[in-house]
């Protein structure tokens, strides 16, 4: 059942994206994943703690294809379930521009093919040159051989699921990002993958302070 605090968090939501320029398969899409959603968020506290909890209990039922239009509709409906009334202003202002469903996605797969052949892919001089930078700072904060080379390998594997990509974007990287979350079974290595990608991201994006991420992230979720 979904409660009123839930519901009326929706329907606020609804009604700033009503205003946007969207078809019915965007509200329709979004309106089967919250019907999903706000009946777990029922009596729990309004925290990020909480709601990250709740969506890492929801998305094992999703069907992995649809994970990352599905995870981008919990990150757009969480400031209005927080009443974060700037959030919800900046949201106002700007509009989503995300369509549903998503126009690109990797290519389907499974973790252990990518596993097999991340150490031989070849990759272009941007991803090369990403990917000894990552190297490079990891070395430089003493980690261990075998935890560099296991960060390495899952940066790899990201970077094989960007190779079709359309363009380069902070967008497109996240939705390579949701779309192989699910690839991992045993949750403490999705989270591992998370991790990585957070601190890669930052050598991908070509950020000069890349180094400075390294090796600090405590928590993580897919959020």
């Amino acid at each position: 059942m979904i409660e009123q605090r839930e519901q009326e968090a929706q329907d606020i939501y609804f009604k700033l994206l009503s205003a946007k320029d969207f078809d019915s398969n965007t509200f329709d899409e979004r309106k089967r994943f919250l019907n999903k959603l706000l009946p777990l968020l029922a009596k729990k506290d309004l925290t990020g703690a909480q709601f990250r909890q709740t969506i890492e209990t929801l998305m094992d039922s999703i069907d992995k294809a649809n994970w990352p239009e599905s995870l981008l509709i919990a990150r757009e409906y969480y400031p209005f379930w927080i009443n974060d009334l700037k959030a919800v202003a900046r949201f106002n202002k700007n509009g989503s521009l995300n369509q549903l469903p998503i126009d690109w996605k990797p290519i389907k797969t499974n973790l252990s093919e990518l596993w097999q052949k991340a150490d031989e892919e070849k990759f272009g001089t941007t991803d090369s040159w990403a990917l000894k930078g990552y190297t490079k700072a990891l070395r430089f904060e003493n980690a261990e051989p075998a935890l560099i080379e296991t960060r390495l390998k899952l940066a790899k594997i990201l970077l094989m699921r960007l190779k079709d990509a359309p363009d380069k974007s902070n967008q497109i990287y996240r939705t390579a990002v949701d779309a192989t979350l699910p690839l991992f079974d045993v949750k403490k290595n999705r989270r591992l993958f998370l991790v990585v990608v957070r601190e890669f991201f930052h050598f991908w994006a070509g950020n000069p302070d890349a180094e400075k991420y390294i090796l600090n992230s405590n928590t993580v979720s897919m959020l």
